[in-house]
């Protein structure tokens, strides 16, 4: 099964800088001067639209939300160690995006980060040999 994540931007270029910032692949085929499409794991991607071609794909304009009052999602994905669930949350600063909490849990270590356009972004290492249940 693929996943497509998208989410309305500001800016497309702004946008396409940051996700190349944090060294995601950008899908060409699937881009455009409207869009562009990141690879964050095989068969799964962010699309970054403009606000007008998400309102023309669906969107309503009182929930497609605005910079610091983005829509609410929250993309959680695991990464195979605290090392790089570490390298992009800072990729991430180093872009301009916003550092929340860090969490170092028994079972998991986890991060999050806000993009340009407050979208919320939480990596995270589960930890081997341990069980996730409290």
């Amino acid at each position: 099964m693929s996943l497509f994540i998208t989410c309305p931007v500001e800016s497309v270029e702004r946008s396409t800088e940051f996700y190349t910032a944090l060294g995601w692949t950008l899908n060409a085929e699937m881009s455009d001067h409207n869009v562009s499409c990141f690879a964050i794991a095989p068969e799964q991607y962010v699309m970054l639209g403009s606000r007008e071609m998400y309102a023309s794909v669906g969107g309503v304009e009182e929930v497609i939300g605005v910079p610091g009052a983005p829509s609410k999602v929250t993309v959680s994905f695991d990464l195979g160690s605290r090392e790089a669930v570490d390298e992009l949350t800072e990729s991430a600063r180093a872009a301009g995006g916003r550092i929340g909490d860090t969490y170092d849990y028994p079972f998991m270590y986890q991060r999050k980060f806000d993009d340009l356009d407050g979208y919320h972004y939480s990596p995270f290492w589960m930890k081997p040999d341990t069980d996730p249940t409290p």
